[in-house]
Order: structure tokens, then C-alpha cells, then sequence
């Protein structure tokens, strides 16, 4: 199971972009909906889903958010067919970042934002075919502009006890002005496939809340080492979520609580939703005193 998962923050349109996205993409589903009453958001919605065999998670819980290019998702495409029909259907009521065309890094690309405002890179990767076909990709840009290999280092110190293997870099591409040349860093953590860059023009897509990356962990410890390590903005501590030294937000839930709202009762998911909610930090015990009602 995958420790680290992309989440998706919406208004009111988690479950239908959701759908849109599992029927693009073959081994995809939307596994569960949830509705948490009583939110600061009022009732949201929550939505797992399934793209190409990998684990997403999405919200609707009001429009205090905006998915920006900050954070894409690359593709990586067999064939130019491939690309060719993704871009069709991201692209329809989106609008492109890079046409589709053929660059030094691929003969057959794009970059397209979705009508959800979900940026993707659709990709044609000659050779082997990548173990995983969906990269969550970090662009930083702004007041994090120059810090990609800075912030990769740091998140590589943060799992280095799970599994983070070395960067890989790429030759340097044209991703701005002529002076303005950015290598593009591979890297793994907990075994999971990530990239990022710095941005090469002036643009600034700040990160925020909209694309969180949620770990998952198992024990109070794992919770607390993680939250110590990440979690450098404390105005931004809510509910799990936190926000690292670069404007990245995490959320570092523990696996029991996903188990309690798949099986309780709606009493039971309702007293962890409300023991939850005024926490920073998440407390396994007080969940489970909660969910037992204790």
C-alpha cells in the first residue's frame, strides 16, 4: 500500500472530477464517498479513487483553494497516440501551458491544465516503461524559486529511514529564457517516484493547500517524527495538515483513523470527525477513544 498519496482539494467538485479522471486512465476507479457533517466547511465530501492502479484522495470542501501549476502530474505516455488522446480530453475546457508538440525531452508532450485546474504533463517515454505511470511533480517558482534541489535534499533527510534513494538529475532543458536553464531531479521517497525543478520564468505558482501529499503512518511515532520534520509554518497546522520550509502541505494522518471511517457506524465517524477537527497534530489514542466513545 502506498504510504504517500496525492490529495486533491475542491469547491464542490471532488466526486465529479474524480469520475472524469478514472475514465481516462485504464486499472481506475473511484473506491469510496464520504460526506463529513459538521465541517468548518459545512458538509464536505471526501472521494478515493484509483488512476491507473495508483491511490488518490479529493475533497469538496469549499472554494478557499485553487489548484495551480505548482504541483502536476506527469504521464508517461507508450505511444504518441496516447498523448495525443489524453490531451484531447485534459485539454477540453482546460487550457495549455506548453502545446503539444515536440520538445528536447520528448518527441511528443504537453502541458495542459484540466478544467478542474489540475495540471498535468503528458508525456511519450521512449524505453523501458517507468514502474509508475502517474509522477507527482514539484515546480517551484516565487518566493521558492532556485530551492528544487535545496527541498529534494530536505525531503530525502525527512524519509531517509524509509527507503529514499538517491537523485537522479537530468541534462539541463530550455524551461525559460535563454539564460534561465533548469535541471529537472528524479527522486524517490519510501519508494515512490517524484520530480521537481525550478521554474524558468518569472511566474510565481505558489504551493498551497489545493495539492497536499498525505502520509500515511502507523504508530503515534511515525506521526509524531514526521510532524517534528515537515511541519515549519505553525499558523498552518490544522487537522493533520501542516506546511514544510518551502510552502509545500503535507497531511500526516495515521492509517487506523481511514480504517474507523470505512467501518464505523455514522455515530462512530461522526464523533472522529469531531474529535479531529480541533486538532493540529493528529492524537491516535483520543481517535480511538473517540471512535469507542470512552
Amino acid at each position: 500500500m502506498k504510504q504517500i498519496v496525492p490529495h486533491l482539494w475542491f469547491d464542490k467538485e471532488a466526486k465529479e472530477a474524480a469520475e472524469f479522471y478514472t475514465g481516462l486512465f485504464p486499472d481506475s476507479r473511484i473506491l469510496s464517498t464520504q460526506i463529513l457533517q459538521d465541517t468548518p466547511s459545512g458538509d464536505a465530501e471526501t472521494v478515493s479513487f484509483l488512476l491507473a492502479g495508483q491511490p488518490f484522495e479529493s475533497i469538496s470542501a469549499g472554494p478557499y483553494f485553487s489548484l495551480n501549476p505548482s504541483i502536476s502530474l506527469i504521464v508517461a505516455c507508450r505511444t504518441a497516440e496516447e498523448v495525443d488522446a489524453l490531451y484531447k480530453a485534459l485539454s477540453d475546457g482546460g487550457a495549455d501551458l506548453m502545446p503539444l508538440g515536440a520538445y528536447p525531452f520528448s518527441p511528443h508532450y504537453a502541458w495542459v491544465q484540466d478544467r478542474y485546474g489540475l495540471t498535468w504533463q503528458l508525456m511519450l517515454v521512449e524505453g523501458a516503461p517507468p514502474a509508475q505511470k502517474i509522477t507527482p511533480h514539484l515546480l517551484f517558482s516565487g518566493a521558492a524559486k532556485g530551492k528544487a534541489a535545496q527541498a529534494v535534499h530536505f525531503y530525502q533527510d525527512v524519509f531517509r529511514d524509509a527507503g529514499s534513494e538517491q537523485v537522479q538529475q537530468d541534462a539541463a532543458i530550455e524551461s525559460g529564457p535563454q539564460d534561465s536553464k533548469a535541471a529537472l531531479l528524479h527522486f524517490r521517497l519510501l519508494g515512490q517516484p517524484f520530480s521537481a525543478m525550478n521554474h524558468g520564468f518569472d511566474a510565481d505558482f505558489t504551493f498551497n493547500e489545493a495539492f497536499s501529499l498525505i502520509v500515511y503512518c502507523d504508530t503515534q511515532a511515525e506521526i509524531d517524527q514526521y510532524w517534528e520534520k515537515l511541519s515549519h509554518v505553525p499558523e498552518a497546522e490544522a487537522c493533520g495538515w501542516l506546511k514544510d520550509p518551502f510552502g509545500v502541505s503535507w497531511q500526516i494522518v495515521p492509517r487506523r483513523m481511514g480504517e474507523m471511517m470505512a467501518t464505523g457506524t455514522d455515530e462512530q465517524i461522526q464523533r472522529v470527525v469531531q474529535a479531529f477537527l480541533p486538532m493540529k497534530k493528529f492524537d491516535i489514542a483520543a481517535l480511538e477513544q473517540a471512535f469507542a466513545n470512552a
